[in-house]
């Protein structure tokens, strides 16, 4: 190699890397800290090595239009439409109302117009890799507040992109502000439409092309292809390439090669943007921080507590309980990772000044590490609002859940269906006759109401017209029957699956209008058979179909009277 410095730096890159981001994830830091922390050992403002920044720059780009383009994979139009009311509703006022009142705040500090208005939208994300994290963790994406919390987190991903493209008309000085919101409006317009009729008319058949090739190594080629070129294109028509990859990957998200096109991608996508991190890790002064460490902390504290706040009115104006909008907005009052991309780009064009973009990258960073704690706290004072004024009615907790399933019962049996279906990131809610059962299920944050399942009104509470099936796991026969009763009637044309104790109680549980029955005492004997022929060396398929022709003869095959050995 001719520049030995070159390949030094790309190993000193790599070991920082490889010894910092485990250790902060193992410790349930973030690990877009640990990036950051390895870029500031490697940066000019600390003693050992010094890694030139101007190559890792060119390809950190690289990171943020990959992620971009990641992020428009996961947003078909499919999914706007189901989430339309949080995601433009609540996502919405978030954004608008946290970027102006941080905008005036700046403003009313000093700053020139267009740098407050920067440092507002900056600040109103949130940190989506952080708090989906958490959510996943937990166990959470299913619970309202986590569905309600990442509506939120995608319109902040969907504003990220004209703000990008806003950013340069701001550093032009002359241009109102007014004119480059509507200018960039109406470039974001075009610029859809554009690659619209391209992804109709050219993309998918070049990707229906080249998969017929059955070349894994084409594919992902073509994929890099397909990012690379429409982001080319936007920044050719003097809109950022961050725009265009957004687009390109809403563009295949509706499309049958949307799974392929992420797994390909997100290599990429993971190695460059933690080398955008590093850059900006590498550009932050870490003594000039200690010595502004008050500022820092201060200001840390008040975008924590004023987001929160802010965020926590308008849950409660949506609709949303008070547990939930608490837990919402303290888990969302974090900077996120797209202010460190801003706050990159409005220094370089000079919109912000390198002081300030350094106290606000400290301020993001601190308030994400933090993030752990605070979602720990979320989680204690909505349990306490529970235990004090009783569950939040489940009619508000549910009023937006389409496709669920009801389960009725919330005992062994109910639990391990709910575990299968959150297994399956399917939502559930579940009535349940306990007090404690119910209690400690809601204290982990999980779906699950006091009520009455054979009760009409409790059922519509419920959402019983907008379900896509019924589970009945009540351990009392009587209690089930009237479920099922109240279930049908409800809901005509439901799909109701009931447990019953034995084939007397199945036959009487299908009288009353359940789509299936699964007799317990059989099931068991079926399962028991299973293995005996397994043992007697009769192949799977062989007993997948014999088990099968039982069932679907209702159980008929075992139906014979019972005797003392039952």
């Amino acid at each position: 190699m001719h520049d030995p410095k070159l390949l030094f730096d790309v190993l000193f890159l790599l070991l920082a890397a490889v010894v910092i981001v485990p250790l902060f994830q193992a410790l349930r830091i973030p690990a877009v800290l640990g990036y950051l922390v390895g870029g500031a050992l490697l940066g000019p403002h600390t003693p050992g090595p010094v890694v030139d920044m101007e190559l890792p720059q060119v390809l950190s780009e690289f990171g943020v239009v990959f992620l971009l383009f990641a992020i428009g994979l996961e947003l078909p139009l499919s999914r706007l439409r189901a989430m339309r009311r949080y995601i433009f509703g609540l996502g919405l006022m978030q954004v608008v109302l946290t970027s102006a009142a941080i905008a005036a705040v700046a403003y009313a500090l000093g700053e020139e117009m267009a740098a407050a208005l920067v440092i507002g939208g900056m600040l109103a994300f949130s940190s989506t890799a952080t708090v989906l994290k958490l959510l996943v963790e937990r166990g959470e994406t299913v619970a309202r507040f986590g569905r309600v919390s990442v509506a939120v987190l995608i319109f902040q991903d969907l504003a990220v992109v004209p703000l990008l493209t806003l950013l340069p008309l701001l550093a032009g000085g002359d241009t109102s502000i007014p004119w480059a919101l509507a200018l960039a409006g109406v470039k974001a317009v075009a610029a859809i439409g554009a690659i619209m009729l391209l992804g109709r008319f050219v993309v998918r058949p070049v990707y229906h092309f080249v998969a017929s090739a059955k070349s894994p190594e084409v594919f992902t080629a073509t994929n890099l292809l397909v990012v690379l070129a429409v982001a080319w294109l936007t920044a050719e028509a003097g809109m950022s390439m961050a725009l265009g990859a957004f687009l390109a990957g809403m563009l295949m998200a509706d499309t049958a090669y949307r799974h392929q096109v992420e797994a390909d991608i997100e290599p990429f996508r993971g190695l460059l943007l933690g080398l955008f991190f590093m850059t900006v890790g590498m550009t932050l002064d870490l003594p000039a921080m200690l010595q502004r460490a008050d500022d820092i902390l201060m200001v840390t504290a008040a975008l924590l507590v004023g987001k929160s706040i802010l965020l926590f009115l308008l849950c409660r104006l949506s609709g949303l309980g008070l547990a939930t909008s608490l837990r919402i907005g303290l888990l969302l009052s974090q900077g996120g990772e797209f202010a460190f991309v801003l706050i990159g780009k409005a220094t370089r064009l000079t919109v912000l000044e390198g002081e300030t973009g350094l106290l606000l990258s400290s301020c993001v960073a601190l308030s994400m590490a933090v993030t752990p704690l605070v979602g720990a706290i979320a989680q204690r004072l909505a349990q306490k609002v529970e235990a004090r004024y009783g569950a939040e009615a489940f009619g508000v907790e549910t009023s937006d859940i389409t496709g669920h399933v009801l389960i009725a019962g919330y005992g062994r049996v109910g639990r391990a269906v709910a575990r299968l279906l959150r297994t399956h990131d399917i939502p559930y809610v579940a009535l349940d006759l306990d007090p404690q059962r119910v209690a400690a299920a809601r204290a982990e944050g999980l779906p699950v109401y006091y009520g009455d399942s054979s009760q009409i009104g409790v059922l519509r509470a419920a959402g019983i017209e907008r379900a896509r099936a019924a589970v009945i796991t009540v351990n009392r026969p009587d209690m089930a029957e009237r479920a099922v009763e109240a279930i049908r009637r409800a809901a005509p044309r439901l799909a109701i699956a009931a447990r019953a104790h034995d084939l007397d109680r199945g036959a009487r549980l299908k009288k009353a209008g359940a789509s299936a029955v699964v007799p317990e005492t059989l099931e068991a004997s079926l399962q028991l058979a299973s293995l005996v022929l397994r043992n007697a060396g009769v192949d799977a398929e062989t007993i997948d179909r014999s088990l099968k022709s039982v069932r679907d003869r209702g159980y008929d095959a075992l139906s014979e009277p019972a005797d003392e050995s039952d």
